[in-house]
């Protein structure tokens, strides 16, 4: 052994059950891609935390990644015969949820509600991936408002529930404080009003935004007084 080598003993006993359970993870991929029986079963139910969270051996971040890809393994492109929109979506939301509670930080399970499980042509399921996002935004406003501000424009345009899509950019609207947060973000229910022809209403939004002096920038400000002008002109058109 050269002098710039270390014995295996020297090694972290949580970096060799790391790479154990590396190794136990690619093998049940490995295992549900190859074995028929396997690849045509549902998502099984959820862990719990607790249990999620013993599971990760005191590094929930690769925990989290790690019962993410066995989520993911109950696709179609990893040999399941059940495409997305047969998986029990109870199920899923309840692995997802465990996920998140194991690494808050992490953005993968909302990414994965909003822009794998939530593109289903199915609108029960849909909602059912919406709703968690939008439960898990209300937990941290202004870490997950982007996850929010995509399950409304969900709402809008694969679900045509302009209702629904205005409840999720109100709440963004009004919940988030990080000035960081874009202003398109916060304008979101200003147009959806206008979508539902709710002009009076979306007229009022927009001329207490213009209000507050809270635009610096100029071309925000004239793109939006442009906006109020025609809103103002649409509704004195109006019988």
């Amino acid at each position: 052994m050269s002098a710039h080598e270390r014995p295996l003993s020297a090694v972290p006993g949580w970096l060799w059950a790391a790479l154990g359970a590396s190794l136990a993870a690619q093998i049940a991929v490995q295992a549900l891609r190859l074995t028929p029986s396997a690849a045509a079963s549902d998502l099984p139910p959820a862990p719990t935390i607790a249990a999620l969270r013993a599971a990760s051996l005191g590094e929930p971040a690769a925990g989290a990644r790690l019962a993410m890809l066995y989520v993911q393994a109950f696709d179609l492109g990893a040999g399941n015969v059940l495409p997305y929109r047969r998986l029990d979506y109870g199920r899923l939301r309840a692995w997802l949820r465990a996920i998140l509670e194991t690494d808050p930080r992490s953005a993968y399970p909302l990414f994965a509600a909003a822009r794998i499980y939530a593109e289903v042509d199915d609108g029960a399921r849909c909602r059912t991936m919406l709703d968690f996002i939008h439960q898990a935004f209300l937990e941290d406003p202004d870490r997950r408002w982007q996850w929010l501000a995509q399950a409304a424009l969900l709402a809008k345009h694969r679900l045509r529930d302009l209702p629904l899509a205005r409840r999720y950019a109100a709440d963004l609207e009004r919940l988030t404080t990080d000035p960081g947060i874009p202003l398109w973000a916060k304008q979101m229910q200003i147009f959806i009003l206008e979508d539902m022809n709710e002009l009076e209403a979306a007229k009022i939004m927009l001329g207490g935004l213009l209000a507050t002096g809270h635009l610096q920038d100029p071309g925000e400000r004239r793109f939006l007084k442009e906006r109020l002008e025609a809103l103002e002109r649409r509704l004195a058109s109006e019988p």
